[in-house]
């Protein structure tokens, strides 16, 4: 049968030799495929550069869809995602700008993310001098009636399920 060759920006492969390599790497299809694979890691200030040269589609606007898709030479976005587009922009601005002058910008971790939501609870907690009551359980809406659901959507009894003496998990 022969070599095949694998195009993983189009996800197909054919016969490998010079002609249909050369065929299929100057190929639309593939163009737009490599073309699209790499638009995913594009930095959001050149994204944001290209959409704002680009005028509105009317079609895309109109009915929200547009029969050209990401190949459209019009831009998709409203102005609310260039809105959040520009905030994100200027967020990694200011971040780079921070780290030139050397401010010490920790790390996130979930140990200090935990503490500052147990603070956060607790000062809650204290300023509240009313004891919260969980809110009794309520099935959604549209659901049949308790009678008819299987055991596992069915609410579970005042106090836990109980749990056989002899039960061994695993």
């Amino acid at each position: 049968m022969g070599k095949r060759y694998f195009c993983d920006y189009c996800d197909r492969s054919f016969q490998d030799n010079l002609h249909n390599r050369k065929k299929h790497l100057n190929g639309v299809q593939h163009l737009r495929a490599k073309r699209v694979w790499y638009d995913l890691f594009r930095d959001a200030a050149a994204i944001l550069q290209e959409e704002q040269t680009k005028k509105p589609c009317r079609k895309f606007l109109q009915t929200g869809q547009c029969d050209f898709g990401s190949n459209c030479r019009f831009s998709h976005m409203t102005e609310q995602d260039l809105e959040k587009l520009n905030a994100q922009v200027q967020g990694e601005k200011r971040l780079k700008e921070l780290q030139r002058e050397g401010a010490d910008i920790p790390p996130g971790t979930i140990e200090d993310w935990l503490d500052k939501r147990a603070q956060r609870l607790s000062v809650a907690q204290s300023n509240s001098a009313l004891p919260e009551k969980p809110a009794p359980f309520q099935y959604p809406p549209g659901w049949p009636p308790v009678q008819e659901l299987p055991p596992s959507l069915q609410a579970p009894p005042p106090g836990g399920w109980p749990v056989p003496p002899n039960l061994q998990w695993g």
